[in-house]
């Protein structure tokens, strides 16, 4: 019985070490035949799908692409497992998947040429030789003070506004809607922007890493039937935009007052400016105990610039 034991695992080792070296032969026949030619060819294709990524990561199709990504990552778990009747069902989907990828993405496939034809991809090629600067938490600590500062300033006289912090979420198709202003923000700059009747008072501000990106932005407001009525159009639109992105949009209320943020679809009402502070704060500066998160924020900050 011993005998034929040593023996199962005698045949056992030599087939996996016949697989290891069929394995690096494999290989090695490959990279016999690698040349110049294979070389630009693979260099060309990483550097299409980085000027695609990158575009993309302008606006909220990301979502859709995880989305994918995850619906793929199922499409082989259960192909591995054996599951007839869920193969079936996700081979069908990845069987149309030019036709799906056609229709979910037909702005951002447009979007890509017309920016590839303005000169995007060259602009693109360039920023991925040049080095970019991490965010300083101290640059961070005076846009969240100069919001706060602002906030409790339009909350007084009863001006309404509407400020967005971008997050991970790319928010290039909202940008587009408003005006870019590309400037440092400050307490003046802010209640300047939403001083009743000037051109952009109407619609959101988006800052984005340190710098007020844009004004006078056009948000999706949400369709929950379940907020109350008595929540005006900032506080739909700024509910509307957490929904659809991990955005953080702090409203000033043009009829009480009152300060809200918005986040994950969630409405937090009747803050007082410290509590805003902090909320921001521990959201947009990552603690000690979390530096290496922090450090992965920083790079992917770097390939948004």
């Amino acid at each position: 019985m011993q005998y034929i034991e040593l023996a199962l695992r005698f045949r056992y080792v030599k087939n996996l070490w016949n697989s290891v070296v069929d394995y690096f032969s494999q290989v090695k026949s490959l990279f016999s035949t690698f040349n110049l030619i294979d070389l630009v060819d693979i260099l060309f294709v990483a550097v299409v799908l980085y000027i695609v990524i990158r575009i993309l990561r302008e606006t909220r199709a990301m979502q859709l692409i995880k989305g994918l990504i995850f619906v793929a990552v199922l499409y082989f778990v259960v192909s591995f497992l054996g599951m007839s009747a869920s193969s079936y069902l996700l081979k069908a989907v990845f069987s149309n998947i030019l036709i799906i990828v056609v229709i979910l993405f037909g702005p951002e496939i447009r979007n890509i040429l017309e920016q590839m034809g303005v000169g995007a991809a060259r602009n693109t090629i360039r920023g991925i030789l040049s080095s970019g600067s991490a965010v300083e938490i101290t640059e961070i600590n005076k846009a969240i003070d100069s919001t706060c500062k602002a906030c409790v300033d339009m909350s007084d006289n009863m001006i309404g506004a509407l400020i967005v912090f971008e997050n991970e979420t790319m928010l290039g198709d909202i940008i587009e809607t408003g005006t870019v202003l590309n400037a440092k923000p400050s307490k003046e700059l802010i209640e300047n922007i939403f001083f009743p009747k000037s051109p952009m008072h109407d619609g959101a501000m988006i800052i984005r890493d340190t710098k007020i990106c844009a004004a006078g932005c056009i948000l999706p407001l949400t369709n929950n039937s379940a907020i109350s009525s008595s929540l005006g159009t900032r506080h739909r639109a700024a509910i509307g935009l957490s929904e659809q992105s991990d955005a953080v949009a702090v409203v000033v209320s043009e009829e009480t007052g009152s300060i809200s943020y918005a986040k994950n679809g969630q409405l937090v009402q009747n803050v007082s400016s410290g509590d805003l502070r902090d909320f921001l704060m521990n959201t947009f500066i990552p603690s000690t105990s979390a530096a290496s998160e922090g450090l992965f924020r920083r790079i992917v900050r770097r390939v948004k610039k």
